[in-house]
């Protein structure tokens, strides 16, 4: 038979009211009875009714982190920065991997809306808030996570892609390069866009540089060694002397290609840079030039924001909180 509050109350020689203190606002309570009380939970075996709980306050104490692609460390990353901070506050975080695929996204976000999370964090696919609108307007706290809303009818943690994209082929040219290459894909995807338009800024700057477009279906290492395979079908006179890639995973893939080619050095033929200096790139052959994105703080950024959501209801004022991206040099761009 299932342990009642009132039984541990009753052994830590508490009320009920301590004890439930104890499970949710344990600041509020000295540390000698905390430590009672959960003695009293391990010897009685006391497990609590999360369900009944969520029912009665409404929400339950766990947020949603909707990213579009969990095998990118940059999510990783981010996700240890949001549960860093929604520990602070009492909160876990479940997490849920759209993989571009809007239809995902879409179950992630009924899903956490039925098990009435406190709020949800998301990267979404596309520029589509409808279903984010609504999510909003039935009462569940949403904050959009490495992207800006074009209206800023939501709050957001983000990173100004369009100057890192500017930062990452200024550097190329600084060194000297005029063929540059952009890999990256699905251009759908704001940030693959925004990367884009600031490299192309940088070029339009440059007399005599040029700027290719290689498009990748996704942001992983198998595109970018397709992308890199690509280069190398091409005659050498026709093949871009820099290369630009929209993230670390198809950076990695591009020198992957270009090294197992055994004809083509990096940088001395072709330097690449990537983009969110995730930890691979400096244990990289070639250690990887990048522009940073401050992951872990976007995270926990992002559940400071949520927590103010919530506590303003419709009211809350919304907040965009824009990063400046970081260029990092290494060997692979000739640093």
């Amino acid at each position: 038979m299932a342990v009642s509050v009132r039984e541990v109350a009753a052994l830590a020689k508490v009320s009920v009211g301590t004890v439930s203190n104890v499970m949710n606002r344990p600041d509020k309570v000295s540390p000698d009875t905390v430590e009672r009380v959960q003695a009293a939970i391990r010897q009685l075996g006391f497990v609590r009714n999360d369900a009944a709980r969520q029912l009665r306050a409404g929400r339950s104490r766990s947020i949603g982190l909707v990213v579009l692609d969990v095998g990118n460390p940059f999510f990783t990353d981010l996700a240890r920065g949001a549960e860093k901070r929604a520990a602070e506050a009492g909160l876990t975080v479940l997490l849920g991997n759209s993989d571009d695929d809007v239809l995902r996204e879409n179950a992630y976000l009924d899903l956490f809306e039925e098990q009435r999370v406190f709020g949800v964090l998301v990267s979404p696919v596309d520029d589509a808030n409808e279903r984010l609108a609504g999510l909003r307007e039935r009462g569940t706290a949403t904050v959009l996570i490495d992207r800006e809303a074009g209206d800023q009818s939501f709050s957001s943690v983000s990173v100004d892609d369009p100057a890192g994209g500017f930062a990452a082929a200024k550097h190329l040219l600084e060194r000297g390069r005029r063929r540059l290459a952009f890999v990256g894909g699905p251009a759908s995807l704001r940030q693959v866009a925004d990367r884009l338009a600031g490299a192309r800024r940088a070029v339009a700057e440059q007399a005599g540089a040029s700027l290719d477009v290689i498009e990748t279906t996704a942001l992983s290492v198998l595109e970018g060694r397709r992308a890199g395979e690509a280069i190398l079908a091409r005659p050498q006179a026709e093949r871009p002397d820099a290369v630009f890639a929209a993230n670390d995973l198809l950076a990695l893939g591009v020198l992957q290609a270009l090294n197992m080619s055994g004809g083509i050095r990096v940088p001395g033929d072709i330097a690449l840079i990537g983009y969110d200096d995730i930890a691979f790139a400096a244990a990289a052959v070639v250690p990887l030039s990048s522009i940073r994105q401050p992951s872990e703080l976007i995270g926990y950024t992002a559940v400071d924001l949520l927590l103010r959501e919530a506590a303003g209801g419709a009211a809350a004022e919304h907040e965009q909180v824009v990063f400046q991206p970081e260029l990092v040099v290494r060997a692979s761009t000739g640093g």
